[in-house]
């Protein structure tokens, strides 16, 4: 028997492929079996291993968000506790004594608690319409003292103005209706001049009159000293601009007139 009967192979014939030799040498009634064509069929993962696969594949976005993560605590433990504060109606510019405030002369800061003024206003509300009765610079907190008590007005046609003299024994004299003319002189003698006529004083505040044996404030001064504080007088309105003006750079005196 030859080499290829004894390996159980068909041998070739000329010019007849081996493939073809083999398809007509077998028998009739066998069919050739399809070779199968790639790619093979592929067994689905169990579903751990799926779960495992998709967090390995997103491993970056994960380290990334718990770095994010960390940072963000580390941050919010480093950083120091917000300051706590408080609201303070402060004049927003600088306000003429016997002006009525409006919304647009004030607003509202936030200052800590420690720093906030006894008294002091909190809302706009609470203080939009009131008299101002001193001169006050921009950012001056609204305490009691500073405002005109709403229930002291003068005649039609006048504002209040707090007036400081410089005799205060001559201020306590005074009483509520008495008409004076206030005049303004310099310490160094110079002549005195009339800045406001016929000024109609009126009644003090009960606030005033409890600040001369109290605790004090802008108005009042310190406790039992007997600083008298200021006399509202009901004058023109550009007559309060000028005591003010006075105020801040002369010595007032009163003197009553019919």
């Amino acid at each position: 028997m030859s080499s290829h009967s004894a390996a159980g192979s068909v041998p070739p014939y000329p010019g007849v492929s081996s493939a073809a030799t083999a398809d007509a040498l077998r028998p009739r009634g066998f069919a050739r079996s399809p070779r199968p064509r790639g790619p093979y069929p592929r067994a689905p993962l169990p579903r751990s291993l799926r779960w495992r696969s998709l967090v390995w594949r997103g491993r970056f976005v994960v380290v990334a968000a718990c770095v994010g993560v960390a940072a963000s605590a580390a941050l919010h433990v480093a950083a120091p506790p917000p300051t706590r504060t408080v609201p303070v109606v402060v004049t927003a510019h600088a306000v003429q004594a016997g002006a009525a405030l409006e919304r647009s002369d004030v607003r509202v800061a936030r200052v800590p608690p420690e720093l906030a003024p006894t008294g002091a206003a909190t809302a706009v509300s609470g203080v939009a319409g009131a008299t101002v009765a001193v001169p006050l610079e921009g950012g001056t907190p609204l305490v009691a003292g500073v405002l005109a008590p709403r229930d002291v007005h003068g005649p039609a046609g006048t504002v209040v103005a707090a007036v400081r003299f410089a005799d205060p024994a001559a201020a306590r004299l005074l009483s509520a209706g008495m008409r004076v003319d206030v005049v303004a002189a310099t310490a160094e003698g110079a002549t005195g001049r009339t800045v406001a006529r016929r000024a109609l004083v009126l009644p003090t505040p009960a606030e005033a009159v409890r600040s001369r044996t109290g605790s004090g404030g802008l108005l009042g001064g310190g406790g039992g000293d007997g600083e008298m504080p200021p006399v509202l007088l009901a004058v023109q309105p550009d007559e309060a601009t000028s005591v003010a003006g006075a105020s801040a750079s002369a010595l007032l005196s009163a003197i009553v007139v019919p």
